[in-house]
């Protein structure tokens, strides 16, 4: 590195900073002052001390040529993910900072523009924060491969997706779909509820997938339906997704008739179907079963997919822990068990609570003395308090300090 001294055609001075980027190719810096040369070449070589040094070209790349790399780099995104990729890019992202070097895309650009499309009538918050997700993933490629210093996707909790409150079904509402649908995929419905399968899933389930011996079946791929139209066999939404669910033994039955009803013999065979024995579409499911399904039901406003939300609704209930959740569900981020623990946890106070408004006052045998909820400070209410000890117990008046743990 070093500082030259140039005069300019106005007569000023430039101090040009020559430096070769860590491959060895040779660049210049301009600066109008010497201080700041100086400075800029100190920070320079502090960067390169640390392996912070960021390639002074990189970040002239424009976004859109950016952007078609990042998307031909990675070949093993799923086709669906393709799919809402370029639809975000082309919709929402691209019009923007199709023209912008990247280097230009600072924290305040990124901020007004996420600002717009929030406000825009058309646009829910779930496409919002996928576009800002999208956005600030390849802007952290970029920052890894050295283009541009720091992501200018700063704004906290702008990725985060929240969705409304789905409705949760209860045991006889499960069990009345499950009656209300045609018989062919009545075990459709049970294992979507609990085993916690989605429709996916559950289309590209085969015969060889269930193993009725160890009451199991296995997820290893699911039918996605693309844009055009085409069905494809593809891995699992995520690793997480490959995994093995135990079947509750009041389903385990229902799902050995449908094998023995509905179920070709090989093991390729799929285990939903259409009765002629092709893959389910989900759009002629929806349309044609599962929406009568739900009015001969009384269920309105209830997706297929709220079958899984309240299956996992129903595990967490049963007191099963974080991780237990997170592999009966597919998950692979704690977020979405999280969720289901919050929900149980709720429900887990209002009945300490009413178990409270039942111990308030507890009858006692005859000769003891009565108890009542303590009332925060150290008595217990009522109009002849009893005094109480430090351990929380109370002390009976007439036997000096015979002591009566709360709760015995």
């Amino acid at each position: 590195m070093s500082i030259q001294t140039r005069r300019l055609k106005n007569g000023r001075i430039a101090y040009d900073v020559r430096l070769r980027t860590p491959q060895g190719k040779q660049y210049t810096k301009t600066l109008r002052t010497r201080k700041a040369a100086e400075a800029f070449e100190a920070e320079e070589r502090t960067a390169r001390l640390h392996g912070t040094s960021i390639d002074p070209h990189g970040g002239q790349v424009l976004f859109e040529r950016f952007a078609d790399l990042w998307m031909a780099h990675r070949p093993a995104l799923r086709p669906r993910t393709v799919e809402l990729y370029d639809y975000l890019l082309r919709h929402y992202i691209r019009p923007e900072f199709a023209a912008a070097r990247i280097v230009d895309m600072t924290p305040a650009w990124v901020r007004r523009w996420h600002a717009n499309l929030s406000a825009r009538p058309n646009i829910g918050p779930s496409t919002v924060s996928k576009c800002y997700r999208l956005l600030r993933t390849m802007f952290t490629t970029a920052v890894e491969d050295e283009l541009i210093a720091r992501n200018p996707c700063v704004i906290k909790g702008a990725s985060v997706e929240r969705h409304d409150e789905r409705p949760v079904a209860d045991v006889d509402q499960i069990a009345a779909l499950a009656d209300a649908v045609e018989p062919r995929y009545r075990a459709m419905l049970l294992l979507a509820t609990w085993c916690s399968l989605r429709f996916g899933e559950l289309a590209g389930l085969a015969r060889a997938d269930i193993d009725l011996s160890a009451a199991v079946v296995r997820v290893s791929r699911q039918l996605q339906e693309l844009q055009d139209g085409q069905l494809v066999f593809g891995p699992p939404k995520t690793d997480a997704g490959r995994r093995t669910v135990a079947i509750p033994p009041h389903v385990l039955a229902e799902v050995k008739a449908h094998l023995d009803n509905y179920v070709d013999a090989p093991p390729d065979s799929l285990v939903f179907a259409t009765p002629e024995g092709t893959p389910l579409r989900r759009s002629n499911f929806n349309r044609r079963l599962w929406q009568p399904a739900c009015a001969a039901a009384g269920l309105s406003v209830f997706h297929f997919h709220d079958l899984r939300h309240s299956g996992n609704t129903l595990a967490a209930s049963t007191g099963a822990s974080l991780k237990e959740l997170m592999r009966r569900m597919g998950h692979a981020s704690p977020r979405a068990a999280l969720i289901y623990q919050h929900a149980t946890a709720e429900r887990d106070r209002a009945i300490a609570e009413a178990l409270s408004r039942l111990a308030a006052p507890i009858s006692a045998p005859k000769g003891t003395v009565k108890l009542h909820l303590l009332d925060g400070k150290g008595t217990v209410p009522g109009p002849s308090s009893t005094p109480m000890d430090a351990g929380g117990c109370a002390m009976e008046p007439s036997r000096g300090t015979r002591r009566y743990p709360l709760g015995t």
